[in-house]
């Protein structure tokens, strides 16, 4: 079998790049290849970089540089308050509305059984650890007053505030959903800002 050239084995790698098939990643391929190498090696160079580089944040799970992030470890941050996310580009997007002032969890997924995805891959145990006071885990947050499920409006994503919620019953602490004005099937990364910064005024 013939080994595969460096086009196609490029072609390959862009196809890990979320909505992007065989036609598009050929695309792009020819196209840092032909009319942008300066740039392809630059984005070569940014990849290699962030992936030595990034971790996850041991306290909320999101991407950053340091062992705990900035936004963790900003004191004047509400820790009463804690926002559960899929991704930190959802994360991203809720800060730049400005309408939230507390902390996050970033789960880094949503409950999917159909592709294997459970309670275990998106790190539920160590969000429950993290709101229950009782778990004896080691947190020097401030008690979780309120849980905000700002997970996205799909059917995973519902499906996944659900079980948190119901998971919380009867834990010492408010439950709310982020108001339906961001549209059912939406995704926070894509939704403007206006609109989810009403949908954390009207949460419930």
């Amino acid at each position: 079998m013939a080994k595969p050239t460096a086009l196609e084995t490029l072609t390959e790698a862009l196809q890990c790049l979320p909505g992007v098939g065989r036609k598009s990643a050929a695309r792009m391929a020819f196209y840092l290849m032909q009319q942008d190498t300066s740039g392809a090696k630059a984005l070569a160079r940014a990849l290699d970089d962030a992936a030595a580089r990034l971790r996850h944040c041991e306290s909320c799970y999101t991407l950053t540089e340091d062992v705990v992030c900035a936004t963790c470890l900003d004191t004047s941050r509400d820790r009463s308050q804690l926002c559960v996310v899929e991704t930190p580009a959802d994360q991203a997007a809720l800060e730049r509305t400005r309408a939230f002032n507390g902390l996050y969890f970033v789960l880094m997924g949503k409950l999917s059984p159909l592709d294997g995805v459970g309670p275990r891959e998106i790190g539920l145990k160590r969000l429950f650890d993290r709101i229950n006071p009782e778990s004896g885990a080691s947190d020097e947050q401030a008690p979780v007053k309120e849980v905000i499920l700002a997970t996205n409006f799909t059917a995973e994503g519902e499906a996944t505030a659900h079980v948190i919620a119901q998971a919380l019953k009867g834990l010492p602490v408010r439950v709310t959903r982020l108001s339906r004005g961001v549209p059912v099937g939406s995704e926070l990364e894509y939704v403007d800002v206006g609109t989810i910064a009403h949908s954390f005024i009207d949460r419930r």
